[in-house]
C-alpha cells in the first residue's frame, strides 16, 4: 500500500514536470514568433513611409530641341530684357523671391534692383511648428502677399524660385490664384558640384 503511494506521487511528479516543460517550450515559441512579427511590421512600416517631399512633383520636363524648332518665344534671348509685357519692359518688373525650404516657406517682392518691398513667411501668417513646412502654409502665405502686391497697383511680376520643400510649386499656385500674371519663372536653388556623401542606407 505504501509502495503504491510513492509510485503514484512519483508518476504526479514526472506528470507535473512534463507540463511544466511543455508550457515553458511553447511559451518561448510564442515569444519568438512575437519577435519575428514585430520584426517583420518595422520593414513593412519602413517601406510604407512616404519620400521626402521636396516640392516638384508638379514640375513637368520638356525637351528643349523641338521646342527649339519651332521656333517659339519662350526661352528668353537677347531682346527679352526689353520686351513689354502690359507696357513694362522685361528688365523693369518687380520680382517674386520664393525661398523654400523644408521647415518654412518664405516670399518677398523686390523693384528690378533688388530693394525688398513685401515680405511674408508662413510663420507670420499664422502657421506654427511644423505646419509651417506644408504646402497649404506655402499657399495661403503666396495668397497673402499676392493681394498685398495687387492692392499697390502691381499686376504682372517674375518669380524666383530657391531651395526645395513642399512649397514650391504651392507658392508659385497661390501667386496665380492671387490674380498676379507671372511673366517668368527662374529656378536659382544652388546645385553644389562636390555635394557632402550622403547618408548610409537605413537597413531593413
Amino acid at each position: 500500500m505504501f509502495s503504491k503511494q510513492i509510485i503514484s506521487t512519483f508518476q504526479k511528479l514526472i506528470s507535473a514536470q512534463n507540463n511544466i516543460i511543455t508550457n515553458h517550450t511553447v511559451r518561448s515559441l510564442f515569444l519568438t514568433s512575437q519577435k519575428q512579427r514585430d520584426v517583420i511590421d518595422r520593414r513593412e512600416m519602413l517601406r510604407s513611409v512616404p519620400k521626402l517631399d521636396e516640392g516638384s512633383a508638379g514640375e513637368k520636363a520638356l525637351e528643349v530641341d523641338s521646342l527649339i524648332q519651332q521656333k517659339t518665344d519662350i526661352f528668353p534671348d537677347a531682346d527679352t530684357p526689353n520686351r513689354l509685357f502690359n507696357g513694362i519692359p522685361f528688365k523693369n518688373l518687380p520680382i517674386m523671391n520664393i525661398r523654400v525650404s523644408s521647415n518654412n516657406t518664405i516670399i518677398s517682392m523686390t523693384d528690378d534692383k533688388g530693394a525688398v518691398k513685401l515680405i511674408r513667411s508662413c510663420g507670420v501668417e499664422g502657421f506654427k511648428n511644423t505646419r509651417k513646412g506644408t504646402n497649404i502654409a506655402a499657399q495661403a502665405t503666396a495668397i497673402t502677399i499676392g493681394t498685398k502686391v495687387l492692392e499697390r497697383g502691381i499686376k504682372t511680376v517674375r518669380v524666383r524660385v530657391r531651395g526645395l520643400g513642399p512649397g514650391r510649386m504651392s507658392a508659385i499656385k497661390g501667386l496665380q490664384m492671387s490674380g498676379l500674371e507671372i511673366i517668368s519663372i527662374t529656378d536659382s536653388t544652388p546645385v553644389s558640384w562636390n555635394p557632402p556623401r550622403p547618408r548610409k542606407a537605413k537597413k531593413l
